[in-house]
């Protein structure tokens, strides 16, 4: 007679995450930057990394306006956004962007690299993004990672 197997148990840590880091993103490509900070933010650095839980951290992004991207995309890529009025569509360039809202462009960036449900919107909410080298978040001691 057979000996049954032995009975795996998988354990799921819950809410396991919560460290803070600290990348700073002057001369970092953005899309390469991007892909970086989404995985931190998810927690996909972490052993415990669960797919349905949310076991992310938080990300501090300084020096987003020192950002670089390559090719021709300061110039070609169009980011569009739309007030919701007719005739309300609105375009800017990279370049436009990096110029007046720096940071916008490191969050749009991760935003579309992050699950396009709820727990995506969870996710983004711990991403914090700055155009200098200050930030309000030096009581919470954030690690620096290197990107």
């Amino acid at each position: 007679m057979a000996r049954p197997l032995p009975i795996q148990k998988t354990t799921i840590v819950r809410n396991a995450g919560g460290k803070w880091y600290l990348v700073d993103a002057s001369g970092k490509v953005l899309g390469r930057l991007a892909t970086q900070i989404a995985k931190y933010l998810m927690g996909k650095n972490e052993p415990t990394f669960f797919p349905g839980v949310d076991n992310g951290n938080y990300v501090v992004v300084i020096n987003a306006d020192k950002v670089v991207l390559t090719g021709r995309k300061l110039e070609q890529k169009i980011y569009y956004r739309h007030s919701g009025y007719p005739g309300g569509l609105k375009m800017q360039t990279a370049k436009q962007l990096l110029q007046t809202h720096p940071e916008r462009l490191i969050y749009l960036a991760v935003k579309r690299m992050l699950p396009k449900k709820a727990l995506g919107d969870k996710y983004l909410k711990r991403l914090k993004v700055y155009a200098s080298d200050k930030h309000p978040h030096e009581a919470q001691k954030p690690v620096p990672i290197e990107i």
